[in-house]
């Protein structure tokens, strides 16, 4: 029942600890207690697990058992105190984590298990987006960003530019190395959005060289100069063409006597109408970029005759329309919601916390707590690709928040030797438990 081994929880929580094992060390080695591992691990124990009191417990363990889950599961030799553990994560240059999110899309690769994310042509899908997941008017750092309101009042933020490879047909996403949106030192302006979005497009294509992607974003990228950077590392786009920002393509496309046109009626009663044309113009610039223009509105009509509209959009490609492909491609053009619905909304509200303020520090702290709570989430959404075994355990409970209590609830209380022993037991504890005897009965 048990994943391919380069899959396993063993084999990705390994690598993960030899990689950080690796990251040279900046202290003076004769007042060093604990490992760059041991600090970083331990907190990620904490995010695999969704427990803010993980290390708490796990200290009382060690102290009854003389062992304790943080060093069975996560390979860490000694579990640091809070403010080391912070301090030691703070001074770990965040890129320095591309690698383990490089190395969990390889093995994904390698199982196989990517090729049910394949779209059209052999391409995959990318949402990208950005997101908030830091917030306060006191507590900041050189690399916050920072709004200024009427009133004199500033609010300080970390943001970052997410990616994740997604289908329209699977639940589950695939996150990728994000891009923090952050002043740098020595820029007078401030960073966005998009110049993340840009920076993001040359890591991923060194990252992944072969990996054919296809960018499926918002509005807000659906510009010249974004297009010209996502077609300079080779990649595909769909973007989000608003009308209001795009008159002229709108113009342009309405200036047409007859275009393209499919309609479907669903099993609702509703008409899926399917408007699509190919070469033409983004703007009205001499060296415009020509790009290819589908639409898709959802109707239905009311008692009294009218049409009520349920649904509209329209988006911008460069890959190619017609009518055998035109719903397949609104389909992943509309998988956009994905990475704000099962990544960020799972990240926020789901056990994850994202938002929860465990500490900011003065470097990198905030950043690359960001960044554990993400792998936590990557672990787990491999698991359910991948594990048969993760797949019993949830279906065994009646909720993944009740399977992740039950699982806190063990691991408080008994040292398992492997993850696999943990879910093993989660399934059917009374396998392992002996009925317990009450005293009074001698």
């Amino acid at each position: 029942m048990n994943p391919k081994k380069h899959l396993s929880f063993g084999s990705l929580s390994d690598f993960m600890s030899r990689h950080l094992n690796e990251y040279p060390d900046w202290r003076h080695a004769n007042k060093t207690m604990y490992s760059v591992s041991d600090g970083v691990m331990s907190a990620f124990a904490c995010m695999y697990f969704q427990s803010p009191s993980l290390l708490q417990f796990q200290q009382e363990l060690e102290r009854r058992e003389k062992d304790n889950n943080v060093r069975t599961l996560f390979g860490v030799s000694a579990i640091p105190e809070t403010t080391q553990i912070r301090d030691i994560t703070d001074n770990v240059n965040s890129e320095y984590f591309r690698s383990i999110f490089k190395e969990f899309l390889l093995r994904l690769q390698r199982g196989k298990h990517l090729e049910q994310y394949q779209f059209i042509d052999g391409k995959y899908l990318c949402d990208i987006d950005g997101t908030q997941f830091f917030s306060s008017s006191k507590i900041h750092c050189s690399k916050c960003l920072t709004t200024k309101h009427r009133d004199g009042s500033i609010t300080y933020s970390h943001k970052v530019l997410q990616a994740a490879i997604v289908h329209p047909n699977v639940r589950q996403v695939i996150p990728l190395a994000p891009e923090q949106i952050v002043n740098a030192d020595g820029n007078a302006k401030q960073d966005c959005e998009i110049n993340a979005s840009k920076r993001w497009l040359i890591k991923m294509k060194k990252d992944h060289p072969r990996l054919p992607l296809i960018i499926n974003a918002d509005g807000l990228t659906s510009k010249q100069p974004f297009i010209e950077a996502v077609k300079r590392v080779g990649y595909s786009y769909i973007l989000v063409a608003k009308p209001a920002d795009h008159k002229y393509l709108m113009d342009w496309v309405d200036a047409f006597d007859v275009i393209p046109t499919k309609r479907v009626v669903d099993n609702k009663g509703r008409t899926h109408e399917y408007q699509w044309e190919s070469d033409v113009p983004l703007n009205g610039g001499e060296n415009s970029e020509r790009v290819n223009f589908f639409r898709h509105k959802i109707t239905s009509t009311k008692a009294n005759g009218d049409t009520k509209i349920h649904y509209k959009n329209s988006w911008v490609t460069n890959l190619d329309l017609n009518e055998e492909n035109i719903e397949l491609m609104v389909k992943g053009a509309r998988s956009r919601w994905k990475i704000e619905n099962e990544c960020f909304n799972t990240l926020k509200n789901q056990g994850y916390q994202m938002e929860h303020n465990y500490g900011h520090g003065a470097k990198n702290l905030s950043f690359n707590l960001y960044l554990l709570i993400l792998l936590a989430f990557y672990f787990h959404q491999v698991f359910e690709l991948t594990d048969k075994l993760y797949q019993s355990c949830r279906q065994t409970h009646s909720s993944k928040r009740h399977m992740w209590e039950r699982l806190r609830s063990y691991i408080d209380i008994i040292v398992f030797d492997s993850w696999e022993f943990l879910l093993n037991f989660a399934i059917a504890p009374a396998r392992y438990c002996q009925p317990l005897k009450n005293p009074r009965d001698g």
